[in-house]
């Protein structure tokens, strides 16, 4: 994680509203590499593909029966999976348009997916408390595992080389190490709604239905930093980074959009290994702001998305049928 630079102002003049979505979006997700597109889903079953500069929608893309819940970009730009309440995971070619997979095996919805690294892989986490690991190089329709450790639904998702990160409804955050087939479960107490690792994978963003987002030491499960503020009771939201790992952002159920700048983690590291043993209580981030944020959706802020890598933008998606592409000019 990069050390913070100091208060990071977040985006927030309104570049344009993304709004043909008929009913609530669940999910916005940049493009990899320089993220010029925006994929979004939600209530009306469709995938829409948009161009976040000028606000055009490209295309859409409407398979799903139920509504989309999750989308995951493959490395290449080249395919997207999503999820939802079809119990199935779609695998879309983009340059088509035609899913060229439909991978069922789950007995509830489908909340989270989420590709590997080279896209070979493809995990999905459901309300029937299973996380499904299907390998796309296979013609086999089988998964190549089940792992059932949850109790509840799981909501969320991450992959990367080695470890596959799910939290569930349950107050678990579980890491499993794919390499040496070890799982790790942390109980945060409360259900979890996202998890974010850091780009060092050294911290754990992962936020819960007590309105609050904690950051956690992933090595040690050591709880590092608190954000409150924001309402998060009810619904899925996603916390996430901001640029340079420099803030914390979460979108909340009154429609706000906050922002927590993160302390100095190369000092706090240094200190907190020093005071580890003596001090426990983790630190209170504080506020952007203004605090509170102004109410820029009329609904509930279901998911946040910074951009990769331009320090000026992000991406809110509502239940008011729009997603809204943030800059600082």
């Amino acid at each position: 994680m990069a050390p913070s630079r100091g208060p990071q102002p977040l985006p927030r003049k309104l570049h344009t509203t993304l709004s043909n979505h008929r009913g609530p979006v669940h999910v916005a997700r940049y493009a990899k590499g320089n993220a010029k597109y925006v994929l979004t889903g939600g209530q009306d079953r469709t995938v829409r593909l948009w161009n976040p500069d000028s606000g055009a929608e490209i295309k859409a893309f409407e398979a799903h029966g139920y509504e989309v819940l999750s989308i995951s970009v493959s490395h290449d730009n080249a395919k997207f999976a999503s999820s939802g309440g079809d119990r199935s995971v779609f695998v879309w070619d983009v340059a088509t348009g035609v899913t060229n997979r439909r991978l069922s095996g789950h007995m509830g919805k489908v909340h989270a997916v989420e590709f590997n690294a080279d896209a070979s892989v493809l995990a999905s986490g459901s309300y029937d408390a299973t996380v499904r690991l299907w390998d796309l190089r296979s013609q086999s329709r089988a998964p190549i595992q089940v792992l059932e450790e949850a109790r509840d639904a799981v909501q969320t998702l991450h992959v990367d080389s080695t470890t596959i990160i799910a939290g569930s409804v349950d107050g678990y955050v579980r890491t499993y190490d794919l390499r040496k087939g070890e799982l790790r479960a942390d109980f945060v107490g409360q259900p979890v709604t996202s998890v974010v690792p850091a780009a060092d994978a050294t911290t754990l963003l992962v936020a819960t239905l007590d309105s609050r987002v904690r950051l956690f030491d992933t090595l040690t499960g050591k709880l590092l930093n608190d954000f409150t503020g924001h309402s998060h009771t009810s619904y899925r939201c996603r916390a996430c980074f901001g640029h340079e790992e420099a803030t914390v952002v979460c979108g909340d159920e009154d429609g706000r959009v906050w922002g927590w700048d993160l302390v100095d983690v190369g000092s706090f590291f240094a200190s907190y290994r020093t005071v580890a043993l003596t001090h426990s209580a983790p630190l209170q981030a504080a506020v952007l702001q203004p605090n509170p944020p102004p109410k820029v959706h009329n609904k509930v802020i279901t998911w946040t998305e910074h951009h990769p890598s331009e320090a000026g933008e992000m991406i809110t998606a509502s239940a008011d049928g729009t997603v809204k592409v943030w800059r600082h000019s």
